[in-house]
């Protein structure tokens, strides 16, 4: 029999997906705290809201499964309300009230005001770049655009998360200035498409433009770049890049391949001979530039010829940072239409003999950082080790750098110039220097 839950009501907000979902739920708490709520996450509450993300069959299959476990919480009696919001109920939101009818409501990613509603609060226009950040203290991520225009052939974001909206520079600087006063150290800049920034508010690619407002705010150290579209992108933010310390030597710029025939099919817009000379330019213009790309192995029709290019390729680039997936055939995307015709085996091989050329890569990349020194912000402790990363690392997905907590003391959320003494395939291990 359900017993009705005693808990005063406390909202947990549960975050699925990527970096853009995290950004979400931060502004959704912030709300919430600004209409007085007392609001958790990812801990205990007897309101729950699941913010999901629907973009590839695991990630699918996660956010089913994380509603599933909340609403059997909510039939014992431990939880009494779940809502679901973000890209899978903005995907499938008739298929999973039909399927999953016990959740309270489903909202969409652009429901931000009827969820609060259902919440018991009000949307508050005047907070912009108000958040409760998820992330320690000393990053957080800023998110200056919302969708996608480009029509990639494997990806349903667009259909979850609708056109390209870019948001103005002066609210950016707004939050940025806020998230420094709260001691925020370095801003991670995301999008679904870094490069489209501005085209629709100004009429020109402004990523530059924003780089240069960015830096002036106090407080900032570092501003990382991740998820820029190769075609198109605009060249002048090198310029920024080389000239001004507080921009990180590091992009994020998902190339998924680099067979002509694949990219063609893909709609990508742009070929191997170009990919490779947009590369060689990032290299020129700032040569100790880290390049973090991801790739997709077993599109529709990839050959064993296709797979080889890709293969080949990635040995000649030696990218300092990479991440390979396996292609998921999404509903409603044009690839949809083609045969899913690479077995899950074969997909799952090709990846991993990626991944394994890539960890050779990085481990040589990584010898040749021994006895160099190197500003590390400190991120965490972590059993024995405090754990920092270089401006060539981004959180969660890149190298990190590990300092013996036994014989040194550093201090979490802080700048700390570090020498590295030993280095394996993902991780740098070091010792804190004192500088004169």
């Amino acid at each position: 029999m359900r017993t009705k839950s005693l808990k005063k009501n406390k909202i947990n907000v549960v975050t699925l997906g990527c970096s853009k979902n995290v950004y979400d739920s931060e502004v959704l708490m912030g709300q919430l705290r600004a209409n007085n709520k007392e609001v958790a996450h990812e801990e205990e509450g007897n309101v729950v809201v699941i913010n999901t993300c629907g973009f590839i069959a695991n990630a699918k299959e996660e956010s089913v499964n994380t509603i599933l476990e909340y609403v059997q919480k909510k039939e014992e009696g431990l939880v009494d309300k779940v809502f679901v919001t973000g890209c899978l109920s903005e995907r499938y939101k008739p298929d999973l009230q039909r399927e999953i009818p016990n959740v309270d409501e489903y909202f969409g990613t652009s429901d931000l005001p009827n969820l609060l509603k259902a919440l018991g609060a009000d949307y508050k226009h005047e907070l912009i770049g108000e958040r409760l950040t998820t992330t320690p203290k000393n990053y957080a991520y800023l998110k200056i655009a919302e969708g996608c225009d480009r029509p990639c052939s494997f990806c349903a974001i667009p259909l979850m998360r609708g056109k390209h909206k870019s948001k103005p520079i002066e609210e950016l600087v707004a939050e940025s200035e806020k998230l420094a006063a709260k001691g925020v150290k370095e801003l991670i800049l995301i999008a679904q498409d870094l490069t489209y920034y501005g085209l629709d508010l100004y009429k020109k690619r402004n990523l530059a433009e924003l780089l240069q407002a960015l830096v002036k705010v106090e407080g900032i150290e570092w501003i990382r770049l991740h998820y820029a579209f190769p075609t198109g992108f605009p060249m002048d933010v090198l310029e920024v890049m080389r000239e001004e310390p507080k921009i990180c030597n590091y992009i994020d710029i998902p190339l998924q391949h680099i067979s002509d025939a694949i990219l063609k099919s893909m709609r990508r817009g742009t070929t191997q001979a170009k990919t490779t000379k947009l590369l060689q330019d990032f290299r020129a213009a700032v040569p100790d530039m880290a390049i973090r790309t991801t790739l997709i192995v077993g599109y529709p029709g990839e050959t064993e010829k296709d797979f080889e290019i890709l293969r080949d390729w990635v040995k000649e680039m030696r990218f300092e940072r990479l991440g390979c997936f396996t292609y998921s055939h999404e509903e409603n995307t044009h690839a949809y239409s083609l045969e899913d015709d690479v077995p899950e085996e074969v997909k799952q091989q090709r990846a991993n003999e990626i991944m394994e050329i890539q960890s050779q890569i990085s481990w040589e990349l990584n010898q040749e950082k021994i006895g160099k020194t190197f500003q590390c912000i400190i991120d965490r402790k972590e059993g024995n080790h405090f754990v920092g990363r270089t401006e060539f690392d981004s959180p969660d997905v890149d190298n990190e750098v590990l300092i013996d907590a036994s014989k040194h003391y550093v201090k979490i959320g802080d700048f700390t110039t570090v020498e590295i003494t030993d280095a394996s395939d993902f991780d740098l291990y070091g010792v804190p220097v004192q500088l004169s």
